[in-house]
């Protein structure tokens, strides 16, 4: 059964739509998980619910039953609205951070220095997590759906990262995060991360686990790789690139506050549901993303 039909746009790129039988599954689970109040129908676009079902291989029960475990969890968490005063502490140091560019596929990235953690609260590690991946997807170009990873590993101690709040993590990305992951590179990793991350793979999925890659500044195909998904003119030099490393932390302040302005504009009930679409803006579809020369870049994968 062909999970997509593909039509060209005036601009001449393709456009994924949603073929009838899988049609019919978003219809079906819609119906199974009831009504929906005002911000839950936002986020239960067609794109999302067709997340839920590509992550539990078009099981329509099992799509169901997960997007509600979803919805629980978001009613609860509200990670909507977390705002920037409430991470600015765990996010002052550029211990994760979204840089102003995408990678060449309209992907959003988001940056990793574990040498700079400077919190010892899981909770408040989680939440500055959430935070930077609802902005992230709030970034994304049209027709796009995933986050781009970029880890980079200079001055890497063991002391810098906790298992407890990596085990959380992933949690939190498989469960409530379906196929948002496009790519993780961890850039420059040393040997004494290799325990920790064996430690690590027993609670990654098979998809999650393959999205992973190491690369080294040192090695060509990995730099030809990211070449291939970043313009180097903007790319961080810590990442191979020209750019500059690291950011100004007031002005992305500024720039984080800007983006919970939008996501407050987006995310309030009161909007019309009649004029939003179910491939709405936070949840623009690419059900081909799989099979995105994106996402096969070769870069060594410890076994």
């Amino acid at each position: 059964m062909s999970q997509v039909l593909r039509k060209a746009a005036s601009n001449g790129h393709e456009k994924m739509v949603i073929s009838k039988e899988h049609q019919a599954k978003i219809t079906e689970v819609r119906r199974l998980i009831g009504q929906l109040s005002a911000k839950e129908s936002l986020y239960c676009s067609d794109a999302s619910i067709t997340r839920y079902l590509s992550s539990r291989n078009w099981n329509v029960n099992k799509a169901a039953q997960m997007l509600k475990q979803s919805l629980k969890w978001r009613k609860e968490y509200k990670p909507e609205e977390i705002r920037w005063e409430e991470i600015a502490d765990e996010a002052k140091t550029g211990l994760m951070y979204k840089p102003n560019y995408n990678d060449k596929y309209g992907r959003s990235v988001l940056v990793m220095r574990p040498c700079l953690q400077n919190s010892k609260s899981t909770q408040g590690q989680i939440k500055h997590f959430v935070y930077c991946m609802e902005s992230a997807i709030l970034n994304l170009a049209p027709n796009q759906e995933q986050v781009v990873w970029l880890v980079d590993f200079q001055g890497f101690k063991l002391s810098n990262i906790s298992f407890k709040v990596a085990r959380e993590t992933a949690q939190v990305v498989q469960e409530y995060y379906p196929k948002r992951l496009g790519l993780a590179i961890l850039y420059n990793a040393p040997m004494i991360f290799q325990p920790f991350f064996s430690m690590v793979k027993p609670f990654l999925e098979t998809e999650t686990y393959n999205k992973i890659k190491f690369g080294y500044s040192n090695d060509h195909s990995t730099k030809k790789i990211m070449e291939d998904l970043f313009d180097k003119d903007i790319l961080e030099s810590a990442f191979g690139g020209n750019g500059d490393t690291g950011i100004d932390i007031n002005k992305y302040a500024e720039r984080m506050k800007e983006d919970d302005t939008k996501k407050l504009s987006f995310w309030t009930p009161a909007k019309s549901l009649s004029s939003i679409s179910h491939n709405a803006p936070l949840d623009s579809i690419r059900l081909d993303a799989d099979s995105d020369a994106s996402n096969n870049a070769k870069i060594a994968v410890p076994n």
